[in-house]
């Protein structure tokens, strides 16, 4: 199966936002991108859809992708069926999935539309989430680091691999970040746990995080790698890390955490099955 990278496209330019991330990841990558336009059986009329029919919404995106990126080796497939489904099994083999948060018809109060939750909660392949669209309606994420979340006590092994890779393309700085909390022991003590109590603990966490990411560090010598250990929600952890990335890479099992991410996301977000 040719490895390839896809994209979900709508008329919106937060969906064309998508589709040039996703056109830059291809290029790095050396893969070629399938534009990808799913319509309801049940739209409105096409003569009523402004400003391009729905059969000719993919081949419109690779037109514009082709300006921007004449290297670019892309195809457009337009669809009709429910788009988490149709989108889901032209995945099943992708290197990456690529959307906007929102869709056309998302209402703005909305921060993740519902095709782009059900996908990063079901979809069998990586799924990246890019926010914003071509005409900056959030702030792009700084492209000079790669953000991982971790849980150093149970790695998820496809995020890790994907953001060492995702750091070595870049040739950026991976910032591991590793929340922990408190032991139970201290929550039930009447008092605040001791100063030197909390750095012991501490010290636990930083050497499980260096203990997970050895065998990586290993693979990947040429990613420099900052371990972060940090004692808040991973949510915030997260959001505070990534307002300095390129891309924050999470595993799906953290489920909660990476939709969570999403509602603050300032940078693409990769939600990586288990």
């Amino acid at each position: 199966m040719e490895r390839v990278i896809i994209t979900g496209v709508d008329r919106s330019a937060r969906s064309r936002a998508a589709a040039d991330w996703a056109a830059r990841e291809a290029l790095s990558r050396g893969l070629p991108l399938r534009v990808v336009h799913v319509s309801p059986p049940d739209g409105p009329d096409p003569a009523e859809q402004w400003p391009y029919r729905p059969e000719a919404v993919a081949d419109r995106v690779v037109a514009e992708l082709a300006d921007r990126h004449p290297a670019l080796r892309a195809q457009g497939l337009n669809l009709t069926g429910d788009p988490v489904a149709a989108l889901r099994t032209v995945a099943g083999d992708a290197e990456l999935l690529v959307l906007g948060l929102r869709g056309e018809g998302s209402h703005p109060r909305v921060p993740v539309g519902s095709t782009a939750t059900a996908l990063a909660r079901a979809c069998e392949r990586p799924v990246v989430l890019v926010p914003g669209s071509l005409s900056g309606e959030r702030p792009p994420g700084r492209a000079d680091a790669v953000t991982l979340g971790i849980d150093a006590r149970n790695p998820a092994d496809g995020a890790v691999g994907l953001a060492f890779e995702a750091a070595r393309l870049r040739g950026a700085r991976l910032h591991a970040v590793h929340v922990w909390t408190l032991p139970a022991q201290a929550a039930e003590r009447p008092f605040p746990a001791l100063e030197e109590d909390r750095a012991t603990w501490e010290d636990d966490e930083v050497q499980r995080l260096s203990d997970a990411l050895r065998p990586w560090c290993g693979k990947y010598p040429e990613v420099d790698v900052l371990e972060d250990v940090v004692l808040l929600a991973p949510e915030v952890a997260l959001a505070h890390a990534g307002a300095n990335s390129g891309l924050v890479v999470v595993g799906r099992r953290s489920g909660r955490t990476a939709l969570a991410l999403l509602q603050h996301a300032s940078c693409p977000v990769a939600v990586v099955p288990g």
